[in-house]
């Protein structure tokens, strides 16, 4: 069970802002080294000051984690300064909407870019790292937490991009668990699936990088990103709230965290509709009346 903070190493990709900044925070107040990764160098800069004012060391590098050279990089630069990380927080995330196939090649690029093979490269190099430090040192405990979304356990409409790359978030977390499990009880993950909070993902454009930018929206695009915005803002759970709730599943040895577990009722209807081998819910049967706007504002662009 990990109780023990205070002098423990975190990593934490998307540290800048939303739910990465807030797990800084809390990291600070447990007197934890910090490792603040962010593509995004004010929001760095402004994490690093925190941690600087709070009185911890720190290691602030500007990383698309996209870029597996400069993941690499990374790690290099903790294992040289810090030594293996006791926690990793592959947080790193970027949103894209629309009907599935309307997105560009460079949105797939992107979103799965950052999505899913930023936390491929914290897993495929911090997780042997962590081995190593616990087999030099039985007393050695470690953990990741991959942040994946309630999008990783459903299959919401107009959102095709997302949901497949926190859906294969999902299935590498649950992976890493098991092969941790295999080899190991000194180290163990867990994934997080937020449903909406207000973290600033809906503008997570501002950091798209320019190799892959974005063509001129579709209708359904702008229409997922409007709705989007619509429920991320009116989200009653705050981000700091959720970074809590991932600190207290690590002292429980928790694997699955959620942001509103009341949501998880779709998840259950999903799961029976594929052991019975029935057609996939309906997504809005809870209100039809947003399926019913939905479809009526893209069919009458069709």
């Amino acid at each position: 069970m990990l109780t023990e903070f205070a002098g423990r190493t975190a990593v934490i990709t998307g540290a800048g802002s939303g739910f990465g900044l807030e797990v800084a925070r809390i990291a600070m107040r447990r007197g934890m080294n910090l490792v603040l990764v962010d593509v995004q160098p004010d929001a760095l800069e402004r994490a690093r000051a925190e941690a600087l004012q709070a009185g911890v060391a720190v290691l602030a590098q500007r990383v698309d984690v996209a870029d597996a050279a400069q993941m690499e990089g990374l790690a290099a630069a903790v294992q040289a300064r810090f030594g293996a990380p006791h926690f990793v927080f592959n947080n790193a995330g970027v949103a894209a909407g629309g009907l599935v196939w309307e997105n560009t090649l460079a949105d797939w690029q992107w979103v799965l870019g950052v999505n899913l093979w930023g936390v491929i490269h914290g897993v495929r190099l911090f997780t042997p790292m962590m081995l190593a430090a616990a087999q030099a040192d039985p007393a050695w405990r470690g953990h990741i937490v991959n942040t994946a979304s309630m999008a990783g356990l459903l299959t919401p409409p107009n959102m095709g991009v997302y949901n497949v790359s926190k859906h294969a978030v999902v299935a590498l977390t649950e992976t890493l668990y098991q092969d941790l499990r295999l080899v190991t009880d000194q180290v163990s993950a867990s994934v997080l699936c937020p449903y909406f909070v207000p973290t600033g993902i809906s503008h997570s454009e501002r950091n798209r990088p320019p190799q892959l930018a974005a063509g001129a929206p579709t209708r359904s695009q702008l229409i997922g990103q409007a709705m989007s915005e619509k429920a991320v803002s009116s989200g009653k759970v705050t981000a700091a709230e959720v970074a809590q709730r991932v600190f207290d599943a690590l002292e429980q040895e928790r694997f699955y965290i959620y942001s509103h577990p009341h949501a998880l009722g779709p998840v259950g209807q999903r799961a029976q509709a594929i052991v019975a081998g029935e057609n996939p819910p309906d997504p809005f049967a809870d209100r039809p009346e947003v399926g019913a706007q939905l479809r009526a504002a893209l069919r009458s662009c069709a």
